[in-house]
């Protein structure tokens, strides 16, 4: 493989990674942020008195930019190390420490305290470290990473890839990817608020959970051994909610903590793509104070004029429009170089007419979603695949030939699908409730999609049943692609090698949810000598006529028959995968941007003339 680096990797400043707050949607003051250069080893022992050299933090030891660059192996323990000393600003109260994220599996020390141990690679987790702390402090890390050899929640990662559709499955990472912090929180301190704006009643209702002095702190699959106390509900000390747009206070409430507060707002202001419009909030509870922010939409379904099934947003008929998100780099894999790369991505989409992004099989860092939000980008959120190794044949070679065959077959076959590790199902759904928790108040957010072509695809009407009590304010896309089971708000199309036709469909609102995947190799920004996409081109102008071709065939013509939202396959080319209308360093954009953006504002008019009320 040809390592490239983008702009941003090529002027990382190593003394300075990633230094953003990083988790938008929940902000404290007190911030103690502990990237940088880290010990590691790489060994098949789960204990280690010796380290290789340093990794920087929060790359992974894969990637280039860790200074590592060396696979860890399902058999070998990876381990970290990182000494400290704690601000003067750390004094009192307690001290949370934060992972973003930590592929697969880890064990958790501080100053040879067990902290405990956390599984699953997509989700933060947190300890409360007061009672571990010292002036002068050592944490260190023990991680195991099976890739496909376990049944967690992969994505795109895998160790071995064969065959033509090998090339959709990208390099595997290891260990710690997202930044990790510790803050600084008063003994009585807010954990988390549930945010969900109530758009017709012109109002938004909050819930805001509490922890008491006294008692521990953990969160998602974490097994805590520092404090062994039960967390207890904080029922005497009320929160007092302040909502600002701009520097104005447009609404106060008290709210008691584990109970709902609906405030109501005047003159509301709408969140779009068009219109991100952003409310503040400031929640102090005692000494604790924490600033959010949520934006006032609807996502719904609804017949247009026609009595067509359509998506909604904020009670008008809108056409979701976009393109499929891996999220890799190939200087840091699924770790963006930077914030400012993280946000390039959202805003050259932007620039190009685009109003959503599905995130594929990946859940990103909370700044993409903050980014999303402020910038004007609505989101799918895919839940990562997981299961077994998968027979290729069965869950991509016969839908792609047959639609009829994906269709028709239902998902309870758990050894078909890959899916007989019974603990692995119920690890799914411990993952699929984080990941509903951890992004449920970012405003971008507008679908769910808990499963994907089939990869370890199990249930899917269950999984549907189970987003509805958490979220019922988003859309589902139950079964994305193939493998229908009926549920859900779409009816799902992956669509690559076929004339693409739709009808309205009676239960559900009609998607395009994949569908192009043109290939066009730019020299000097290629990755790999092997090369894949579903029609290959040799030029900027070629590959601009043939979308342009695509376009003039199959969306717009579809657009009066039920069509309600494309996703065309991919952001950026990534790998031996080389469909994306960037190349994978985003030096080059593929497509001509003035040709995709008239036929986006062509498509939203369309749009408008056939389905608006």
């Amino acid at each position: 493989m040809i390592q490239l680096m983008s702009r941003w990797g090529e002027k990382l400043d190593r003394e300075n990674v990633w230094k953003e707050y990083p988790r938008p949607g929940l902000f404290r003051y007190s911030y103690f942020n502990l990237n940088g250069e880290w010990e590691y080893c790489i060994n098949k022992s789960e204990y280690t008195d010796r380290y290789d050299g340093k990794i920087l933090v929060p790359f992974s030891p894969e990637s280039a930019l860790s200074g590592v660059g060396r696979q860890v192996e399902p058999d070998q323990f990876l381990h970290y190390k990182k000494c400290f000393h704690m601000p003067d600003h750390f004094r009192e109260g307690r001290v949370i420490l934060h992972f973003g994220a930590v592929d697969q599996e880890c064990e958790v020390y501080l100053n040879g305290t067990w902290l405990g141990g956390h599984k699953g690679g997509y989700l933060p987790f947190h300890f409360d470290v007061t009672q571990a702390l010292q002036e002068e402090n050592v944490l260190t890390l023990c991680v195991t990473d099976h890739t496909e050899k376990l049944p967690h929640a992969r994505g795109k990662q895998k160790l071995v890839k064969k065959g033509k559709f090998g090339s959709l499955f990208y390099t595997p990472q290891s260990g710690i990817w997202q930044t990790v912090w510790m803050e600084c929180v008063p003994p009585d301190y807010i954990e988390w608020v549930k945010i969900t704006p109530l758009y017709d009643e012109g109002a938004v209702r909050m819930r805001i959970k509490a922890v008491h002095a006294g008692t521990s702190q953990k969160n998602g699959d974490v097994k805590n051994k520092c404090e062994c106390a039960a967390k207890e509900e904080m029922d005497t000390d009320c929160a007092h909610i302040m909502i600002l747009d701009g520097d104005q206070v447009v609404a106060q409430a008290d709210a008691d903590p584990e109970h709902d507060v609906v405030i109501r707002l005047l003159n509301v202001h709408s969140w779009s793509p068009e219109d991100p419009h952003l409310y503040d909030v400031k929640i102090k509870l005692g000494e604790d104070e924490v600033i959010s922010y949520f934006g006032m939409r609807k996502i719904s379904v609804g017949r247009d004029k026609n009595g067509i099934l359509r998506f909604f947003l904020n009670n008008q008929p809108y056409f979701f429009n976009g393109l499929l998100d891996q999220g890799y780099w190939p200087e840091s894999l699924m770790t963006p170089p930077s914030d400012e790369a993280l946000a390039y991505d959202i805003k050259k989409l932007k620039e190009m007419g685009y109003n959503t992004i599905r995130k594929h099989v990946k859940i990103e860092l909370e700044r993409f979603y903050y980014h999303c939000d402020r910038l004007g980008m609505i989101v799918w959120q895919d839940m990562p695949n997981g299961g077994g190794e998968y027979n290729m044949v069965f869950v991509t070679y016969l839908p792609n030939l047959s639609d009829r065959f994906a269709r028709g077959m239902k998902d309870h076959n758990y050894k078909m699908f890959r899916r007989r590790d019974k603990e692995g199902r119920s690890q799914y759904y411990r993952d699929l409730t984080g990941m509903v928790k951890q992004l449920y108040n970012y405003t971008c957010i507008a679908a769910w999609v808990p499963f994907n072509e089939g990869w370890g695809q199990f249930d899917a009407r269950k999984a549907t049943i189970k987003l509805r009590r958490m979220d019922g304010s988003r859309l589902i896309n139950e079964a994305c692609g193939w493998f229908d089971q009926k549920g859900g708000d779409m009816h799902s199309i992956h669509n690559y090698n076929r004339r693409l036709v739709t009808k309205p469909a009676s239960d559900r609102v009609v998607a395009l949810t994949e569908y192009g995947g043109y290939a066009y190799p730019v020299k000097g920004h290629t990755a790999c000598e092997k090369s894949f996409g579903y029609r290959h081109y040799s030029s900027s102008e070629e590959l601009t006529d043939n979308y342009r071709r695509l376009w003039e065939e199959e969306i717009f013509p579809n657009v009066e028959r039920g069509l309600s939202a494309a996703i065309y396959t991919q952001v950026s080319d990534i790998e031996e995968e080389i469909n994306g209308v960037m190349t994978y360093d985003r030096e080059i954009v593929k497509l001509d941007t003035k040709t995709v953006n008239d036929l986006n504002q062509r498509l939203y008019a369309d749009f408008r003339c056939v389905a608006d009320r």
